[in-house]
């Protein structure tokens, strides 16, 4: 008896795969119950065909075979044909309608996915690899919509298919039915089997294909380093190394969904033999007819295709499980930073900015910031300098919030950002940083980033204040000219022009400058430096400064150090006191080293 209870409790979904499985059917498939129910009509009728194409085998051989009718010699094959013709039609109806429930399901997960990730913390999005959250918009919700338009159409279908098929047998002959259907609850014991360990096995697949997608994505973004390196025959190794792992867990899942084959043609065979002896026992002592036992056997083989499609149902539903469980991952995440409920849209009426007291730490513990007070008032420029790590990017990541600080305040004409509207704060600061963040797009759209509203006459006067009119229309297409992944047709100073026309057209009364202007060639740099102060006149702005010498008409410079201001004012003053920003100024201009600390090419050079 425990035994017996034991086991009942082992073919039952755990309580985690009830939940899952009912928030799919409740937030995204219960919603087309429309047409769900118009296949289900299209499933009842294909199964009724079956059970008719099925039941007329014995009159067609009893009373046309045996009996010679000849009224039923045209009547019984032109029954079976219009009996088909409407199971054509109701398979026909139930794929199409199931398939666009599945593809909807599909497109409503992957918009929310997309949902959460734009909307992301950025410590969230830098903490994982982009093709893993690639590989969950596609492999992922394939998976998924699969094991939807399966498990609908498929455990409705064929389980109406047996029922109906079921009830022939048992109509023709009661007694061999009785016989054969002792195999059908045997055969369910495999499928639940199979199919838990399918879902482990399609869990690891889909994870490392989630890698996979990650080593392609950084190997093909970074082809020129590893062709500088040559590095070629070591990311082949790589590559390789995933290619194996994953045919292993491929095959390993075919292997696990190919066990059910063995299982069910010998429960199969079990049941068709048993009919076979007894059936044909009768049929030689007159007990029954031949057409009756075709009949009864025709049901019964006919039933064994839909029971194994069940079981090969229960390894998609796994499969679409084990997928669903990352994919809810994604869409579960929740931000830190929001809108606070008394959140008020950012009023600039000077553009003063003030970070009070701000420190800041990173999730990992490492502290970035410490005590930091910095003030900029209207129109000024504002330049940051240190060495690499001294916390200069993590100041200008705090003003947009894509990070809050730890401690202290970060404020805009005295308003604190915490305190405003998310959108509205963002809308009134424009960006230009080393990394440009073009599109795949055209020059215009890229402009046009900056206000997607704008006119052609104001993207062609932002482009011609960025100095990036004319390149430009020189441009097999012009403006309508692809520029390739992140711009990769233009020039490193092209790109960075076209950046700043971006922000030329945001018209944003705050600037960011994130070394804006480093690893350009003399002629460039000096395009793009006119092009900022353009930018820069009327404008609050903070810069990260690269190069010392482009930040010397600052009005205050801010020397910074381990997370901490060691220093501050005009480039005069700091160059009077022989601190920290006079030795980095002294090394940098004789050519031992740049801002950041690191070894000029120059100094490089001498030292080879």
């Amino acid at each position: 008896m425990a035994e017996r209870k034991s086991k009942r409790k082992k073919l039952r979904l755990d309580a985690p795969t009830r939940k899952l499985a009912g928030r799919i059917w409740r937030d995204y498939v219960r919603h087309h119950l429309g047409a769900i129910l118009i296949a289900v009509v299209c499933m009842i009728i294909v199964a009724a065909a079956t059970g008719g194409q099925a039941r007329l085998i014995e009159p067609a051989l009893d009373r046309v075979l045996v009996s010679g009718d000849e009224k039923l010699v045209w009547l019984i094959p032109l029954a079976f044909l219009v009996i088909s013709i409407i199971k054509g039609f109701g398979s026909y109806g139930q794929t199409v309608l199931m398939n666009r429930v599945g593809l909807r399901v599909v497109t409503t997960l992957q918009s929310q996915m997309f949902n959460r990730i734009v909307a992301a913390d950025l410590a969230y999005l830098q903490g994982g690899a982009t093709g893993t959250l690639i590989s969950r918009f596609t492999n992922d919700v394939n998976f998924l919509r699969e094991a939807v338009i399966k498990t609908v159409t498929g455990s409705v279908r064929d389980l109406l298919t047996v029922v109906v098929l079921v009830g022939v047998m048992f109509y023709t002959h009661w007694v061999l039915a009785s016989m054969a259907f002792i195999v059908f609850p045997l055969s369910l014991i495999p499928i639940i089997y199979i199919g838990r360990r399918l879902r482990r096995v399609s869990a690891e697949t889909q994870a490392e294909l989630g890698v996979l997608t990650a080593l392609l994505d950084d190997v093909f973004k970074g082809v020129r380093q590893v062709k500088a390196y040559g590095m070629e025959a070591h990311e082949q190794q790589r590559a390789d190394g995933m290619f194996e792992s994953i045919f292993r867990f491929i095959l390993k899942a075919a292997q696990v969904r190919a066990r059910s084959y063995p299982i069910m043609e010998t429960l199969g065979g079990l049941a068709i033999a048993s009919v076979l002896f007894y059936g044909g026992y009768q049929v030689l002592n007159g007990e029954t007819t031949v057409g009756k036992l075709i009949a009864f056997l025709t049901a019964l083989v006919m039933a064994f295709q839909p029971i194994r499609s069940i079981a090969s149902l229960n390894a998609s539903l796994q499969e679409g499980l084990a997928a669903a469980q990352r994919i809810f991952s994604m869409i579960d995440y929740k931000p830190t930073i929001v809108d606070g409920p008394d959140a008020k849209p950012l009023t600039v009426t000077q553009g003063a900015i003030r970070y009070d007291n701000v420190s800041f730490t990173y999730g990992n513990d490492i502290s970035a910031l410490r005590n930091v007070s910095i003030a900029a008032q209207p129109g000024q420029k504002i330049a940051l300098v240190g060495p690499s790590g001294a916390g200069k990017s993590t100041i200008l990541n705090l003003l947009p919030r894509f990070h809050d600080v730890s401690d202290g305040s970060v404020s805009i004409d005295g308003q604190d950002i915490r305190d405003i509207t998310i959108d509205s704060l963002r809308h009134s600061i424009a960006l230009v940083s080393q990394e440009t963040g073009l599109f795949n797009s055209t020059a215009r759209d890229n402009i046009a980033y900056g206000d997607p509203n704008a006119d052609e006459d104001a993207i062609i006067a932002a482009a011609k204040d960025a100095a990036a009119h004319d390149f430009i229309s020189e441009l097999p297409n012009g403006y309508d000219t692809m520029i390739g992944e992140g711009g990769l047709r233009l020039s490193g100073g092209q790109r960075q022009r076209l950046s700043i026309a971006r922000a030329m057209l945001r018209d944003a009364p705050i600037l960011l400058l994130d070394e804006a202007t480093s690893s350009l060639d003399t002629q460039s740099e000096r395009l793009v430096q006119d092009a900022l102060k353009r930018l820069m006149t009327g404008r609050t702005t903070l810069v990260i400064a690269h190069r010392l010498s482009t930040i010397i008409d600052a009005d205050i410079i801010y020397v910074m150090d381990e997370g901490q201001v060691v220093e501050q004012g005009t480039h005069d003053e700091l160059m009077a006191r022989s601190g920290l920003y006079a030795e980095l100024s002294r090394l940098q201009l004789s050519g031992d080293i740049d801002a950041e600390g690191d070894e000029s090419p120059t100094a490089t050079h001498a030292q080879a």
